[in-house]
Order: C-alpha cells, then sequence, then structure tokens
C-alpha cells in the first residue's frame, strides 16, 4: 500500500547525498514512493549541510522554499535533517516553526519510523529490506566505506558533526559494491570524509588500496574512480595499485589545502609539506597522463602574503589538472575560529580571484594538450544532438564534459561507452568527435 509520496532535496557532497540514498530506501521498504518534483510530494526532506557559512544559508533558504509547499501545495510534513540540524539541533527546534520534524544524521531507520508515525499516527512492518533508492543516473553510484574523521583539522566541523572515523567493514564493501553493479551500475566512486586512512580504525592500517584491488574484482564494473584522500595516508602503493588496474581510473582527489609548513601546522594537517611534494612529483613519474585533483584554503588566520605567494608558486611548479578553492571560513566550535590573525574578507577574496585566474591558464594549457587525443568516455546527457561525455579524467558533477556532436544515426543512450578524439579545448570543457 502506497502510504504518501515523499521528495528529497539533498544539499552538500556526496557523502551526504548517499545518507538522502539510504533515507529513501528506508521510507520505500516501508510503502513511501519517491518522487522528483517536490510540488507533487507529501513528504519533503531538507537534507541539510553545515560545513561553511554559504552552505548553512543555502540550506536555511531551501527549507524556506520547501515550506512554501507545506503551505501551498501537497506536502502535508516538511522534514529538516542532516548536518545542521545535527550542529545547531536545539537553536533550529526553537527557531524554525517552519519544520515539522527535525532530525540529525544518523539512525536512518528512525528517521523513517518518525515520518510515519508522524503522517500515519501507527507504524507498520517493512514491505521489503531496505535498499538505497539512488539519486543519481542509474549507471553511476557512489560507495562510502567510512564516516567521521580522525584528523581533526582546526578549521573544519566534520568531527563535531559526525564524530570519529568509523570504517566499514570490506566483506560489506565488496558486497553493497557488487548490488550496485547488479542494478545497472558501472562507474563506481569512491568516498568517505578521508578515503586513504580507510581501515585505520578496523585493521590497524590503511587499507584502501587492497579494498581497490578487491572492488576491482566486481566483474560487470567498469570504472572506480576515488575522491577525498587525505596527502599523509597517500603513498607509493596506492598509486601503484591505481595504475596497474585498469578497472581503477587514474584519477585522485588529493586536498593539499596548502603548502606552508607553518600553516599546515596551524590547520593541524598530519604529514608535511615535504611528502605532498614528494607523492605529486612520484604519481607524475608514475604515469604523465594521471589526473590530481586538488583544494586548497585561503585566507587562514595568519596567512601572510609571503604564505599565500609560496601557494602560487608550488602550483606552478606541480601543477594540479583540477583545482577547487576555498576563502577560509571561521567554523562555530574549531580551533581556527579562535585564532589571531583573521583576514578582511576583500584579502580573501582577492587571493581566491588572484589563484583561480592562474587556475584558469593551467586548466586551459592541460585541456588543449589533450587535442588529438583519443579516450574512451562515459555518455551523461544528450541534449539537441549534442552528447555531454566524461573521459577517466573527468569525475561526475565537480568536473567539465567534452562535448560531441552526434551522427544523426547514432544510436547511443546515456550510460553507454563510447570513443572519441578531442578537437577543441576550453578552460573547462572540451569538444571532440565520435570514433565509434
Amino acid at each position: 500500500m502506497v502510504k504518501a509520496r515523499v521528495g528529497m532535496v539533498s544539499l552538500g557532497c556526496s557523502k551526504n547525498r548517499v545518507d538522502s540514498e539510504e533515507i529513501l530506501g528506508e521510507l520505500e521498504a516501508r510503502g513511501f514512493v519517491p518522487v522528483n518534483d517536490p510540488a507533487s510530494a507529501e513528504v519533503i526532506i531538507v537534507n541539510t549541510c553545515g560545513f561553511i557559512e554559504s552552505a548553512k544559508t543555502d540550506s536555511l533558504d531551501t527549507v524556506f522554499e520547501m515550506a512554501k509547499y507545506r503551505e501551498n501545495g501537497d506536502c502535508r510534513l516538511l522534514v529538516v535533517c542532516g548536518c545542521l540540524t545535527e550542529r545547531y539541533y536545539d537553536e533550529l527546534k526553537a527557531e524554525l516553526p517552519e519544520a515539522d520534524l527535525i532530525w540529525g544524521v544518523k539512525d536512518h531507520a528512525g528517521l523513517a519510523e518518525a515520518i510515519e508515525q508522524r503522517l500515519t499516527g501507527e507504524l507498520t512492518p517493512c514491505v521489503k529490506s531496505p535498499a538505497r533508492v539512488l539519486t543519481t543516473p542509474q549507471y553511476r553510484a557512489y560507495l562510502r566505506i567510512a564516516d567521521g574523521c580522525d584528523n581533526r583539522c582546526t578549521y573544519c566541523a566534520i568531527p563535531i558533526i559526525r564524530g570519529g572515523r568509523v570504517s566499514y567493514p570490506m566483506e560489506q564493501l565488496v558486497k553493497e559494491a557488487e548490488e550496485l553493479a547488479e542494478r545497472g551500475v558501472t562507474e563506481l566512486t569512491v568516498i568517505a570524509q578521508d578515503t586513504s586512512a580507510y581501515g585505520i580504525d578496523l585493521y590497524g592500517k590503511p587499507m584502501l588500496a587492497e579494498l581497490l584491488k578487491r572492488l576491482a574484482k566486481v566483474s560487470k564494473l567498469h570504472w572506480i574512480r576515488l575522491l577525498y584522500t587525505y596527502p599523509n595516508t597517500v603513498d607509493e602503493e596506492l598509486i601503484d595499485t591505481i595504475n596497474a588496474e585498469p578497472k581503477l581510473c587514474n584519477y585522485i582527489d588529493m586536498p593539499i589545502q596548502h603548502i606552508d609548513p607553518e600553516l599546515l601546522s596551524a590547520m593541524n594537517r598530519h604529514g608535511s609539506a615535504e611528502h605532498i611534494r614528494e607523492i605529486t612529483d612520484y604519481i607524475r613519474r608514475v604515469s604523465p597522463d594521471f589526473i590530481l585533483r586538488t583544494t586548497v584554503i585561503v585566507g587562514f588566520p595568519g596567512e601572510t602574503e609571503e604564505q599565500f605567494e609560496s601557494l602560487l608558486a608550488f602550483l606552478t611548479e606541480h601543477p594540479y589538472d583540477r583545482l577547487g578553492a576555498f576563502t577560509y571560513s571561521a567554523e562555530d566550535g574549531t580551533p581556527a575560529a579562535e585564532m589571531e590573525g583573521q583576514l578582511p574578507e576583500r584579502v580573501k577574496t582577492r587571493r581566491y580571484n588572484k589563484l583561480m585566474r592562474r587556475q584558469m591558464g593551467v586548466s586551459l594549457a592541460a585541456n588543449r594538450a589533450r587535442i588529438g587525443r583519443e579516450y574512451e568516455a562515459l555518455v551523461d546527457a544528450i541534449e539537441d544532438g549534442v552528447a555531454f561525455c566524461r573521459s577517466y579524467a573527468e569525475a561526475a558533477e565537480v568536473d567539465g564534459f567534452i562535448k560531441v556532436k552526434l551522427p544523426d544515426d547514432a544510436d547511443i543512450s546515456c550510460g553507454d561507452y563510447v570513443f572519441v578524439r578531442i578537437t577543441g579545448a576550453g578552460t573547462y570543457d572540451l569538444e571532440a568527435e565520435l570514433i565509434r
């Protein structure tokens, strides 16, 4: 029996998206039906992000937007959950009357039960075993291998929100990957708050390389991609494992945050600037085509102009193919928020703009170097005879596309793998012709 239509608005990172999919799975097992349009939903869930100030604002704006359907639509229950509510539960409980139910980040089954009780006044047994409801296209999915973080970076609120790292058993993860592959997933993206530390709490040492080897044996998977690694646990063994296995994309996301030793220490970043240089050089030696992605912070408390310029110099000497940047945001309860030397927003913004202008040149040069080369690519979308594709070098949702003009008789669908030749390059996107 259908109990109600439920719509999910998932904000923030891909780890949060997995939470959303698990919540929807619990509700579907109880007879709820997920829908894409919140206007037609009887239950609307906003899974919030509370990582930085702009994400908090976006989360609240979204709640207020969804509340309109509570007043003038089918919505009978507005639920707010996730990182923001976990962090500010008491404040939101008192000051967010728009929400009928406020929940944190854990106990997805408990949330499903609470929603059913609020809506129907009773609890009934699940009609089937809960399974994640994928909110990604059916051919790709995220595999979260751990939750929480033990690094305690001084600027980061994640341990406050989600607690310390809890790695999931390898057998459980391999089974989940097999089930996803049976459902049609061919591209698996491995995620956690700190993927490269996977297994330390379970097995006494990092076990990501071993996990990747086992995932690569799942027959129906075609690509496996790695995000959110931490430099001090990215070592030669991990890079060699990725490079040796064809299913593992030669792509690694390794946020370094900075390169100045004093700032790395103030951030409580484990490892050293020397290791960042060494592992970056090693990756380039192993394979010149290995794609490196990173994230940096500008305007951390006390950052001098010289320290900022040292970061620019490092990124010039060791160019990363992909780079994201944040201006430092003082987060409640974090040590960095109490540090001396907080910088004006105008200084942070100027440094951010200078960094990103330089990175645009790096990205354009890297893309131009790919002209004439051939790649296997995954079709993500088709619009007006143009296929938007990604090769091993582009991660979903964070990188650019390869745009391919399709012949009129092309029999191609989203989720297909095709071969293309690069014919043009922009700062972020590429153009290509279809080979086969």
